[in-house]
């Protein structure tokens, strides 16, 4: 190796020690340098994300967008299949997953998450007359559930009933139209889409008894816990001061 190479060798290694590690390394720390959040989600999830003209909107792309408020960051959000949004963080392409995102064991072991900012309810979907009547006769019957890809509903369902009676599909309202079609019997998503679809769609209903409660919260890379504990920080002072409360109030009114 010439001198000059090892010149010019040594000039760029002491540039990126000097540089933040959001330039020299995959993205897995606080985007600082060019001042971006990406936040990573699946918009067809109403309420909490969804399209509105060519503008994702809903309760986590405002609370994303407080965050980033409080960071001095620019929020920027990309739409991708739900079941990439994870291997999408841990890989580096995205800072955050907002996605009405579950907070369960098994995702704890690829990705971290902040305080919980919201809770769901898992919710059965069936047709008006349906013999269905609780998640009892789905677990004792051969019905067929609907469900978005690597959702808690597909997770729950397939543990429930095994993969032979559960239907994928890449989103909410595809399995809706399925359910609509009487190619599934059931389908089994979070309450607050659930209540969009059924909305939509006459002759379905929801059961009045929930499938299961969970906490929501944003996943954040796990080599980045700079990022995790400044979001958290964030989430804080938007809890106390009424922000979150308020987002949510807008898209889901007390009833």
């Amino acid at each position: 190796m010439n001198k000059l190479v090892k010149k010019v060798l040594s000039a760029a290694l002491i540039m990126c020690i000097g540089l933040s590690m959001a330039s020299c390394s995959s993205k897995k720390s606080l985007t600082v340098e060019d001042g971006v959040l990406t936040m990573a989600t699946n918009a067809a999830f109403p309420p909490y994300e969804f399209y509105e003209n060519s503008k994702i909107v809903g309760i986590d792309a405002e609370i994303a967008e407080a965050i980033a408020n409080k960071l001095g960051l620019k929020l920027v959000i990309e739409d991708t299949a739900f079941d990439s949004l994870i291997t999408g963080v841990q890989s580096g392409k995205y800072d955050i997953v907002a996605a009405g995102l579950t907070v369960t064991e098994e995702r704890k072991q690829s990705v971290s998450f902040t305080e919980s900012y919201s809770t769901g309810i898992q919710s059965i979907i069936v047709p008006e007359g349906s013999p269905i009547t609780d998640i009892d006769s789905i677990v004792n019957g051969d019905y067929i559930v609907g469900v978005q890809i690597a959702t808690t509903g597909d997770i729950y369902m397939t543990d429930e009933i095994g993969s032979e009676r559960v239907e994928q599909y890449n989103n909410g309202a595809d399995a809706v139209q399925a359910l609509v079609t009487g190619k599934v019997d059931a389908v089994v998503i979070d309450n607050q889409p659930a209540k969009s679809f059924v909305a939509a769609n006459e002759g379905l209903v929801i059961l009045d008894t929930p499938y299961t409660v969970e906490d929501y919260a944003i996943a954040v890379n796990k080599d980045n816990e700079e990022l995790l504990n400044k979001i958290n920080d964030a989430l804080k002072e938007l809890k106390e001061d009424g922000t979150i409360d308020a987002i949510i109030n807008k898209y889901i009114p007390a009833e």
